[in-house]
């Protein structure tokens, strides 16, 4: 499924994904904290998501090279105890080293990239070509611990309660 978007609001888009999939399993867990979030690349004002083939992951990289995109992941939360619920969205500015053809035929080979928000990732292979990250790095893999901390503490839980 191509994940690419035209949506004007991908803040909104990836919130609602999130909400989509955290309630798809939070009746299933009746005494539970339910997080779920979801993650798009916004380059250029078009929403890019997980590269459906390496072709596609491939066209990617070409306008991934050398620009800055915006990770936005929207983050749903449940404490299915008390019913409460809490939304909201991570931002984190992502800027892209220039990457030769070569490379980039070398990384989507890797086949690293057709399960990443964007096509890339920051904890594998793509971290040599992520030359600067403003914002949370976490963002960056998928949950923003600092967001996540600030939505724990809207619902009434410190984090501090989830350590063992």
């Amino acid at each position: 499924m191509d994940e690419d978007t035209d949506a004007p609001d991908i803040p909104t888009t990836v919130t609602s994904l999130a909400e989509r999939k955290g309630r798809a399993v939070a009746d299933r867990f009746p005494n539970a904290l339910v997080l779920a979030c979801d993650s798009m690349l916004e380059l250029n004002g078009k929403g890019i998501g997980k590269p459906p083939t390496a072709e596609a992951a491939i066209e990617h990289w070409r306008r991934l090279s050398g620009q800055e995109g915006v990770l936005y992941t929207g983050h749903w939360l449940t404490d299915t105890r008390t019913g409460g619920m809490v939304s909201d969205v991570a931002r984190t500015t992502v800027r892209f080293a220039q990457v030769s053809e070569a490379e980039i035929v070398a990384y989507v080979t890797t086949g690293e990239p057709l399960g990443a928000a964007g096509g890339f990732t920051i904890e594998g292979y793509g971290s040599p070509f992520v030359e600067r990250i403003d914002g949370s790095s976490s963002n960056v893999l998928g949950l923003s611990m600092p967001l996540f901390r600030k939505m724990l503490i809207r619902l009434g839980v410190s984090v501090t309660d989830l350590w063992c």
